[in-house]
């Protein structure tokens, strides 16, 4: 029986084509292989000859762990991608078992029909090429196989040249050596190249019919398969004319070898094609999240791992509340332009005292116009919002308490060759006052004063236990904020006193699978308690005492609150940043160019609101939930200053 007769026998009764065409090489061993084998022989006999010159060859056993390119994707908390990040190459590598039977058909159909019949080389079609371009002085014709088409993508360049050919032939029988015919065929399509930044088949599916590789149809894998020779040229992106033509081609060819009826080929001409959208060069979703997680990924692992090494990377972020976050800023940006504050920017950042994770973040009104993430790039100076540190690192000695006395009076330190002395921002004194009442009307000079008597050095100690990274000095005005701070790091902190001293790292990511989906991060929470419970419950209380008669009544919510207000010199930053035991929040209002908002502006009478307009939409629903008092607390031994 003929080989053709065969595949005309046969062509109704293999379901997916492709384990058709195995099928014949087995059934035809002893004819048309072992024919083929004994050319195969002969004209590999005659390229071992010419191959001497090529002892510099690379060694294609590297592919039996070669593992290709792949593109990173970063998803929503609940699995919706955000965006995907890549170098060159827009990859996604997927088994042989799940690409569509009816691509791999078209595939061999157009590149390579005798694929599963050679070994490498197809000497029929090497002849062909051979006459061709002796005939016109000139590599006219490739004859290349699925396998030499492979190895030149790997390994060689693409310019048209006799070496390069050998070079082809006899780097693609060593590979046939090593691997099988299915592993170089899953290599082949993972690698091919199918236009618009896409490489691989899955990518290239979603791209053009937005779809898996898996689930195409005739009709569309056999436009996929017309492409892989000139992808631009062939995209029915650019021109659906000729794409339809290539089509067409790959259907005859299919017909012609048995491997469809003419029927199915009717059909899959005629069927409607529904196209995708290039997906190489999309934007994200949520860019201000996408970008901070691929920064923290880069600190990780590296640039070159994160754009090539097919993560996959599920984030902290709710996609729908950071969209009411995002929304809720631009709103309330174009409010603040409403009253006058021209190029005014904010930017927000809500933390999870619970498990530090970020829940929402926002670095400007208009990611379009401005790239730049004043949440976590832009370091601004706190003003009153650092005092709370502060008086955490007097509560921590044991020797003070919120109803500890401070004198707001006059103080004067030796600065470098002057003095430094500290004011109020009303310019008056209050004489002998409790910590709490200090800290609710924000008196600078009672600050200044605890800070020279814990230690600046210590204040700084409980700032990095609290997480914050920014650069500091143990400058006497370091007490009234005079550094600069991120609003990640403001939220991150309070969201430790929030949580009463437990916490953990602060982070966008929740954790990051392989390619094979093995877990290469884990950011389950493993909280640690980094600050004494009774200091850390004493600043709650103080802090609450701050928004229900202090400097931040503009932030009550209609259940406990605590936060503090802040102001810096000359009115350039302003801020809120408080917390309920659920959510940490920090605001932040100013300008890039770092000058004056407007006189008069305070955290207060700005940033509080906006606090607190946030915040009933990020707790609605949530249940009231109360703060731990102090007196649940052993209160830590006097600790004596050296």
């Amino acid at each position: 029986m003929s080989s053709n007769t065969l595949r005309q026998k046969q062509s109704g009764n293999i379901a997916s084509g492709f384990e058709f065409v195995q099928t014949v090489a087995k059934v035809t061993g002893g004819t048309l292989l072992g024919i083929t084998m004994l050319t195969s022989s002969i004209v590999a006999g005659g390229l071992v000859g010419l191959a001497i010159s090529f002892r510099n060859l690379p060694d294609v056993r590297v592919l039996r762990t070669y593992a290709p390119t792949e593109t990173t994707h970063i998803y929503g908390l609940k699995g919706d991608l955000l965006t995907s990040v890549h170098g060159e190459a827009n990859r996604e590598v997927v088994s042989l078992n799940r690409i569509s039977p009816e691509l791999k058909r078209a595939v061999l159909a157009i590149e390579d029909s005798h694929f599963y019949f050679h070994h490498g080389i197809n000497p029929s079609s090497v002849g062909r090429a051979v006459k061709a371009n002796w005939q016109k002085g000139d590599v006219v014709e490739g004859g290349s196989t699925l396998t030499m088409q492979l190895v030149k993508n790997l390994f060689l360049s693409h310019k048209r040249a006799f070496s390069r050919k050998v070079a082809e032939a006899v780097l693609a029988i060593r590979l046939e050596q090593i691997l099988t015919k299915d592993q170089i065929m899953e290599l082949y399509l993972n690698q091919v190249y199918w236009g618009h930044n896409n490489y691989g088949v899955e990518t290239a599916a979603e791209s053009y019919f937005g779809k898996s590789a898996a689930n195409l149809n005739l009709a569309e894998a056999s436009m996929m398969a017309g492409l892989i020779q000139a992808p631009e040229e062939y995209s029915p992106f650019i021109n659906y004319k000729v794409a339809k033509q290539r089509q067409a081609l790959v259907l005859s060819r299919m017909r012609e070898l048995a491997w469809i009826t003419p029927a199915q080929e009717a059909a899959a001409r005629k069927q409607p094609l529904k196209l995708g959208k290039v997906t190489s060069f999309q934007t994200s979703q949520l860019p201000y999240v996408t970008d901070a997680v691929k920064q923290e990924l880069i600190q990780r692992f590296g640039r070159d791992t994160v754009q090539k090494g097919g993560m996959r990377v599920q984030t902290t972020i709710d996609t729908k509340f950071q969209r009411m976050a995002e929304e809720f800023i631009a709103r309330e940006h174009w409010r603040l332009q409403r009253r006058g504050l021209w190029k005014t920017e904010l930017a927000l950042v809500a933390v999870d005292p619970r498990t530090h994770f970020v829940k929402a973040m926002v670095g400007g009104s208009d990611y379009e116009k401005s790239q730049f993430n004043r949440a976590i790039q832009a370091r601004r100076q706190p003003g009153s919002a650092f005092k709370p540190f502060v008086y955490y690192a007097a509560f921590a000695t044991g020797r003070y308490t919120p109803y500890s006395t401070v004198y707001d009076t006059p103080v004067s330190y030796r600065d470098g060759d002057g003095w430094y002395r500290p004011r109020n921002y009303d310019n008056s004194f209050g004489g002998a006052m409790s910590i709490r009442a200090a800290l609710e009307v924000s008196r600078n000079v009672p600050a200044v004063k605890l800070g020279r008597a814990v230690g600046l050095d210590k204040v700084i100690e409980v700032c990095r236990t609290l997480g914050i990274k920014s650069p500091m000095e143990p400058v006497t005005s370091l007490p009234l904020g005079a550094i600069g701070l991120t609003p990640l790091e403001m939220a991150s902190a309070y969201a430790t006193f929030a949580a009463n001293g437990w916490q953990s790292d602060t982070t966008f990511i929740v954790q990051v699978t392989d390619t094979q989906g093995q877990v290469i991060l884990d950011n389950t929470p493993k909280p640690k308690l980094v600050l004494d419970p009774w200091a850390a419950a004493s600043m709650n209380s103080v802090l609450r005492s701050v928004v229900v008669s202090g400097t931040g009544k503009e932030a009550q919510i209609g259940r406990p609150a605590a936060g503090k207000t802040g102001t810096t010199s000359a009115e350039r930053d302003v801020w809120f940043v408080g917390y309920v035991p659920q959510l940490s929040v920090a605001i932040w209002v100013g300008r890039d160019d770092n000058r004056r908002l407007a006189y008069g502006v305070t955290g207060g009478q700005y940033a509080a609101p906006i606090w607190r307009n946030f915040m009933y939409r990020a707790l609605d629903g949530v249940p009231v939930e109360y703060f731990r008092p102090a007196s649940d607390f052993k209160r830590p031994r006097r600790w004596n200053r050296g």
